[in-house]
């Protein structure tokens, strides 16, 4: 497990490897090769990792100081580790050897993308067999070779595809599936889009579903009722379309996400429940989507405000969802029921991001970038030691 502290002011951040080390047990290494993890979900399934820190905490192996400016994190898929930069004017993609922190390669991909929340790109690169995805803040995506960044194809989201970026720039992680490369550039020519994944090419555009603009979310992939589809947030509600041509299957919109500022956490789907929750009081919101024949429709199962998770996102273990509430703090939310099973706020450990691991989350204070391990389960709060991060 790899992690990234992320600067707010746009000034170099540090990239820190191995901070789990391996127990007695035999290690087997899971790759995490896009957002979120092979599924998407947050969740790894590795073992043979040091996940009580009581007793003694994971060593820092190495250090790299030349990751520049921006949000990406990190992805890794054998022994490297790929991301996004800006620095001197410029943002850049490049590649680390997990074993050492030393520099594989750096590709230069444009001008750096400025904005005063911090400066440079804000989603992750995606890794699929010899090939890298990703997005820059200002709005284009490209496709690079794994082995060395070389560019395979380029196109600009604004300029080929009239879209009109999020107000803090394009934070989209693109999803890989299949032949096709998956975006959300909004506006009136579709929410989503369909790329080529070799070419570039325009496979389709969801031409019935055209909320207006670039959101945060990163879209995630899921078979509901036999039928494979796309599922993501707009500024207004959720939706999913046809993975095959991008028809719209069903579209939901949501009071609380349609007043949000904005709206970035990752949608969650489990059988045929799609959850999504978001800040600035929002809630969340558990939807049931039914087929009828050739047609969708969908059921709201709840809606309340026990989860407003900013940005930090959500995980979905045992039917229990974890995350930061910004009103409760950390909690525990029954999916089915939308119920909160317990909350709990924390000295020192405050809002921030989390990925699971088996029955333990590792929570990243997003301020002080304390690093603490919990238990995920539904009998309450129970921690595992922490770690300051130089």
């Amino acid at each position: 497990m790899k992690m990234k502290s992320k600067n707010r002011v746009g000034l170099p951040f540090i990239v820190m490897a191995a901070m789990l080390v391996i127990t007695g047990m035999e290690s087997k290494a899971q790759d995490w090769p896009q957002w979120r993890g092979a599924g998407r979900d947050g969740v790894s399934r590795e073992t043979g990792l040091n996940l009580d820190w009581t007793a003694s905490k994971p060593p820092l192996i190495w250090t790299f100081r030349e990751a520049g400016a921006g949000y990406s994190a990190s992805t890794i898929v054998g022994t490297t580790l790929y991301s996004q930069g800006a620095a001197e004017g410029n943002d850049f993609a490049f590649a680390l050897d997990t074993r050492t922190g030393n520099l594989k390669w750096k590709q230069i991909l444009g001008s750096e993308f400025l904005e005063e929340r911090g400066n440079g790109p804000r989603g992750s690169v995606t890794v699929d067999g010899d090939k890298l995805y990703l997005i820059r803040g200002g709005g284009q995506i490209h496709c690079l070779l794994a082995v060395d960044g070389q560019e395979i194809w380029q196109k600009d989201l604004i300029e080929e595809l009239s879209s009109r970026r999020a107000f803090w720039g394009y934070s989209e992680s693109p999803l890989v599936d299949g032949n096709l490369v998956i975006c959300s550039p909004g506006g009136e020519q579709g929410t989503m889009v369909a790329f080529d994944k070799n070419t570039g090419e325009i496979a389709w555009r969801s031409t019935g579903w055209t909320d207006a603009g670039a959101n945060y979310p990163s879209p995630i992939v899921a078979e509901i009722e036999g039928v494979r589809q796309y599922i993501q947030v707009s500024n207004i509600g959720v939706g999913g379309v046809r993975a095959s041509d991008g028809k719209l299957l069903w579209r939901v919109e949501i009071a609380g996400i349609r007043s949000a500022n904005a709206v970035i956490p990752t949608p969650i789907c489990f059988g045929n429940i799609v959850y999504v929750t978001a800040g600035y009081n929002a809630g969340c919101t558990a939807l049931r989507i039914i087929r009828t024949g050739d047609d969708f429709h969908t059921e709201t199962v709840y809606t309340n405000r026990n989860m407003s998770n900013h940005h930090g996102g959500v995980i979905l273990l045992d039917g229990y969802i974890y995350g930061f509430s910004e009103a409760p703090g950390w909690m525990c939310q029954n999916l089915m029921t939308g119920e909160t099973v317990w909350s709990r706020r924390v000295s020192g450990v405050g809002k921030g991001s989390v990925v699971a691991v088996n029955d333990r989350l590792i929570l990243l204070d997003e301020r002080t970038g304390l690093v603490t391990v919990v238990a995920a389960s539904p009998d309450g709060w129970m921690e595992f030691g922490r770690m300051e991060i130089p």
